[in-house]
């Protein structure tokens, strides 16, 4: 039946970024669908497992900061110790900086170029390396964004660092798929999350991102579910290195 290409039963998924927001939802899903889960944040998690724990299913949580990438041997081995495998990776862990470009600091391209680009490659790097020794597969997926496409204004770091998810995907997609590896990646488009919170409480960027959008609202954390839990689901075992934008409708405009 179709629809058993899409149950998690049995996997183990590590999520980066789960305290709230994008990276909770998918963390909420991916349980759902069955996968037991491994919450990656700076931030501590009780409610996150939580909620996880609500759905019957099993949540360990490990408190790391990924702007640098001092802890990911930690997470690899907690994720073993905890249930033994490892199937999934979803690269959720972001952060922005906003400033104008003749202001823009180094210490805010630095911290989010580490974070968004360099410990996601090295996350995932450390990832493929258990999975190829495990043999058994397994899904990586990397949130990307609109700026993966598109140039913005006032982000210079995060444009460059989503611009740069956009690729390694591609690149880890051709290296990683003779080991029965699919990378991929979904692009939110505007979500109602922290990240954006300065936008939607500007009453002219709000207007001008909504007139844009079809769908005519912002989206939700839950509106990623369905895409993390295909892309991490044998549904999309012929799907390797493409970037999925989940927007409403925007980049359609």
């Amino acid at each position: 039946m179709i629809l058993d290409q899409f149950k998690l039963d049995g996997k183990v998924a590590i999520v980066t970024g789960a305290s709230r927001g994008l990276g909770q939802g998918m963390a909420m899903g991916l349980a759902e669908a069955g996968a037991k889960i491994v919450t990656v944040d700076r931030d501590p998690m009780g409610s996150t497992c939580a909620l996880i724990d609500g759905t019957g299913e099993k949540c360990v949580s490990i408190q790391s900061d990924l702007v640098t990438q001092d802890g990911i041997p930690d997470i690899i081995e907690t994720a073993h110790k905890a249930y033994g495998r490892i199937d999934i990776l979803v690269n959720n862990a972001g952060i922005i900086r906003r400033a104008p470009l003749p202001e823009f600091t180094e210490k805010d391209w630095d911290d989010v170029i580490n974070i968004n680009q360099k410990s996601l490659f090295f996350l995932s790097q450390a990832v493929a390396k258990y999975l190829i020794k495990q043999r058994e597969g397994g899904k990586i997926v990397n949130i990307a964004s609109m700026l993966s496409f598109q140039g913005g204004i006032l982000v210079p770091s995060y444009t460059a660092s989503k611009s740069a998810v956009m690729g390694l995907t591609r690149l880890m997609a051709n290296e990683l798929a003779p080991y029965n590896i699919n990378v991929n990646a979904i692009a939110p488009g505007y979500m109602a999350t922290d990240n954006t919170k300065a936008l939607r409480e500007d009453p002219d960027r709000n207007k001008a991102i909504l007139d844009r959008i079809p769908a005519a609202r912002w989206g939700e954390p839950k509106d990623l579910q369905g895409a993390v839990v295909f892309l991490a689901s044998p549904a999309s075992n012929y799907i390797n290195g493409y970037t999925i934008a989940v927007d409403g409708g925007w980049l359609s405009r």
